[in-house]
């Protein structure tokens, strides 16, 4: 499930990324900080009844200008359904320069099994030629099945192997040998043709 939750983070940020692409030309003309921010998720099972959650929110600054006086804030995670081991769901930072990221990780504790839908992170900032603070919003997470019920492992199937294997060598030695008829034919009117 941790798989899942990192490629649909992945392809929400790709997404945000074409985005961003999109508007580049009419930000290139403005001098402004441009802020981008992606929010991971992690599961990781302890012991029976406990899980913990990994977050890590990375934050760009894909404009031209510092964004100044950055706070960002991810509230969406219950205290009734979770408990902070490590860590804070809000940080600030003085400046994130143009071109430069920045990160911010914290760990939950899960408290109750259930699908989770995570809301974005919050992020403000302050640009010197406007008065009111800038607000941008991390990319969401994919719902989490926290404390999940995993399904068995798939093993391979011997017995299958050991019921259908005979069958699928003789088809096999029979492609070939058809196959090692049909080619010398092939070549032999090839042949016949250029003289």
């Amino acid at each position: 499930m941790a798989k899942a939750s990192r490629s649909g983070s992945s392809l929400l940020f790709l997404i945000a990324a074409i985005l961003f692409s999109a508007f580049s030309a009419s930000l290139a003309d403005t001098d402004t900080p441009f802020v981008v921010a992606h929010k991971k998720v992690s599961l990781a099972r302890l012991k029976s009844g406990i899980e913990r959650v990994s977050v890590s929110i990375d934050l760009y600054n894909e404009g031209s200008s510092t964004a100044y006086d950055v706070s960002l804030s991810d509230d969406s995670w219950s205290q009734d359904k979770f408990d902070l081991i490590s860590g804070s769901p809000s940080n600030t930072w003085e400046t994130i320069d143009a071109g430069t990221s920045a990160s911010h990780s914290f760990v939950l504790e899960s408290k109750s099994k259930g699908i989770f839908y995570g809301s974005p992170a919050v992020i403000k900032f302050r640009v010197p030629t406007k008065a009111a603070l800038q607000e941008a919003y991390s990319t969401p997470i994919l719902p989490i099945a926290v404390l999940a019920d995993k399904p068995p492992e798939k093993k391979f199937e011997w017995r299958l192997v050991a019921k259908c294997g005979s069958l699928v060598s003789v088809l096999s030695l029979v492609g070939v040998f058809i196959y090692l008829v049909a080619t010398p034919s092939r070549a032999a009117k090839a042949s016949k043709k250029k003289r």
